[in-house]
């Protein structure tokens, strides 16, 4: 859906809990093999938007629905055979999870910390500021 301040919110998981921190497989045929630009944990920005936020997911391609996509003005739809990603995100305004195709996110390193409450449900924060999976999350 496409909101007053020009981001694109992804779709509400059907599970219940906790974002899951491990990339999820769509149903991308095996014979693509797509490499992701950016990482979990990583600081990104939108390049056009003004927020910022961290990956906790990674889908190799499109995983979102129809609705979704078509919700997104045509003049600035990105194409879906490219990795999106699961972000926490915030502006100047809010905190929020945002799906973000990856040619429209640059590196942050401006290495101001991300203040989304549920970074720690998934992050540590290490001593030189990165964020770190949580051992329990890594299984």
């Amino acid at each position: 859906m496409f909101d007053i301040f020009g981001i694109f919110k992804r779709r509400k998981r059907k599970k219940a809990g906790k974002p899951s921190a491990k990339p999820r497989r769509s149903g991308m045929p095996s014979a693509v093999s797509v490499q992701a630009k950016f990482k979990i944990g990583q600081v990104v920005k939108h390049r056009m938007f003004p927020f910022r936020g961290v990956i906790f997911d990674v889908d190799p391609q499109f995983a979102n629905s129809e609705e979704w996509y078509n919700a997104i003005p045509e003049e600035v739809r990105p194409r879906k055979d490219q990795p999106y990603y699961h972000l926490f995100a915030e502006n100047e305004q809010t905190h929020y999870v945002a799906y973000v195709s990856e040619g429209n996110l640059v590196p942050d390193d401006s290495d101001a910390p991300v203040e989304h409450p549920d970074i720690a449900s998934v992050f540590e924060v290490s001593e030189n500021g990165h964020y770190v999976i949580r051992n329990n999350m890594a299984n």
